[in-house]
């Protein structure tokens, strides 16, 4: 694997954890509920208002794009267990399992072509991507501290 894919794949396995801990550390709230009442009280929660049913909306959308997308790509590159991560991607949260997913991706294509590198960003592609990084870490962060306990 070159040492543009290795880089790319740390990207997405730090993304799947802070994605891992941003998420988690609000759903443990809901787990003294139970499977089941866990999960009608976490959708219900999402109609709280309209800036939480509009994230939710856009948030489904995305996903099925990203979902269709991951079949597709596993069906092309013939990769095994892409509804596994459709699956933990539901029961987890789908910002975990579509790094991993990625992984695999690269993995595959490593296997595929040799030493073909992942591709390059610009300067303007990476500023851009710090800037959305700074501020996904930023409102992470401001969740957690303003978490009811």
């Amino acid at each position: 694997m070159t040492v543009t894919r290795k880089l790319l794949c740390v990207a997405y396995a730090s993304i799947a954890l802070l994605a891992l801990i941003g998420t988690w550390s609000h759903n443990v709230a809901y787990l003294p509920l139970g499977f089941a009442g866990a999960n009608l009280r976490f959708w219900s929660d999402t109609f709280a208002n309209p800036a939480s049913r509009s994230i939710t909306v856009d948030l489904f959308f995305l996903s099925f794009a990203v979902l269709l997308w991951m079949v597709l790509e596993a069906r092309r590159l013939h990769m095994r267990g892409v509804w596994l991560y459709l699956l933990f991607g539901l029961l987890i949260a789908i910002s975990v399992t579509v790094p991993l997913f990625l992984i695999h991706r690269e993995r595959v294509l490593a296997v595929r072509a040799p030493g073909t590198p992942a591709g390059r960003l610009a300067t303007g592609d990476l500023i851009g991507l710090a800037l959305l990084v700074l501020a996904t870490l930023a409102y992470t962060a401001t969740t957690l501290v303003r978490a009811p306990a």
